[in-house]
């Protein structure tokens, strides 16, 4: 059966973050009449232009991804952590103090957070080029932005363009890139 929804980046509202430091983009957010102190998971985009502290969000654990920019050094409960390499997910509480240093101008973040709470809950996030097939197990959600060139759904001839993103429940396909996506997997008990 295939349930496939695209989200065209022009779409995508940029709303001040919970702390008000900078600007997100929601992509998804489950459930979907969740806000922001009550979602299960949630799937963002994040524009960092200056150096300060991150959002607090008990009960949650994040992983964010540097897509856009040199990166950035954060500090986690007192511990520093280099994140200055692209496309590589990084995971750490949302409810310890995190501060962020931009190592040379601006960043864009994919951000994926998720209640812990949620016994069984799984979260899965990879950068990948090429050619890869897509299955959406049973009971997960699989998104997939497009961080640069287009990239092409197959099976269902959709292009979804630079930060276009597919969202999936019960649907496989291949995905075709000619640059980079973010191919997004979360399960869901």
């Amino acid at each position: 059966m295939t349930d496939l929804r695209v989200l065209k980046a022009a779409d995508l509202a940029a709303v001040p973050w919970k702390n008000g430091g900078g600007v997100t983009r929601e992509i998804a957010a489950w459930p979907e009449s969740a806000g922001i102190d009550d979602f299960a998971w949630r799937v963002s985009l994040a524009d960092v232009a200056v150096d300060g502290p991150f959002s607090a969000f008990p009960g949650v654990d994040r992983t964010l991804t540097v897509v856009e920019g040199a990166g950035m050094e954060l500090t986690v409960g007192g511990r520093q952590h280099l994140v200055d390499v692209r496309d590589t997910p990084h995971r750490f509480p949302g409810d310890v103090p995190t501060e962020g240093r931009l190592l040379d101008g601006p960043v864009v973040n994919l951000n994926v957070m998720h209640r812990r709470d949620r016994g069984g809950m799984a979260v899965l996030v990879s950068v990948v080029r090429g050619g890869l097939p897509l299955l959406v197990p049973a009971g997960s959600t699989v998104l997939v932005v497009a961080l640069d060139a287009p990239a092409r759904l197959v099976s269902e001839c959709v292009t979804l363009d630079r930060y276009d993103v597919a969202v999936a429940t019960g649907w496989p396909g291949i995905l075709e890139t000619e640059g980079r996506a973010a191919v997004i997997t979360i399960r869901c008990p």
